[in-house]
């Protein structure tokens, strides 16, 4: 699986990913600091990868255009450091890793995680 790190979040997590044996990449690192969620959301599904944020403007953009791809995992934390990020994720990814390859939006809070598969906001 392939991740595009979202501003928010901090670059330890894109290193934490590739020590977990995931390929990852920061927005940042590919000139993309400032570019429009729609074209991050872009990216990530002409290049197949996973987009993580905390921004809640991608699952806006999912309802909109009813997208099954790319998945999204948002972190909705009240302590968003890197280490309880990078431990979120180290003991949640393999156990959603079927669903994010299908495309899902995961929203990862303090107390629960949900899991809505895509494409949403279709009736």
């Amino acid at each position: 699986m392939k991740f595009l790190v979202d501003m928010p979040l901090s670059p330890k997590t894109v290193i934490f990913l590739k020590n977990m044996g995931y390929e990852a990449v920061r927005v940042s690192e590919l000139g993309m600091a400032k570019s429009k969620d729609r074209d991050i959301f872009d990216y990530a599904e002409k290049h197949d990868m996973i987009i993580l944020s905390a921004d809640l403007d991608f699952g806006t953009i999912l309802a909109f255009t009813h997208s099954i791809k790319p998945s999204i995992i948002i972190f909705r934390l009240i302590d968003p450091s890197p280490e309880h990020v990078n431990s979120l994720l180290s003991s949640n990814l393999s156990n959603i890793e079927e669903e994010l390859i299908k495309g899902v939006i995961v929203i990862i809070e303090d107390a629960e995680i949900r899991i809505r598969e895509l494409p949403i906001g279709k009736e």
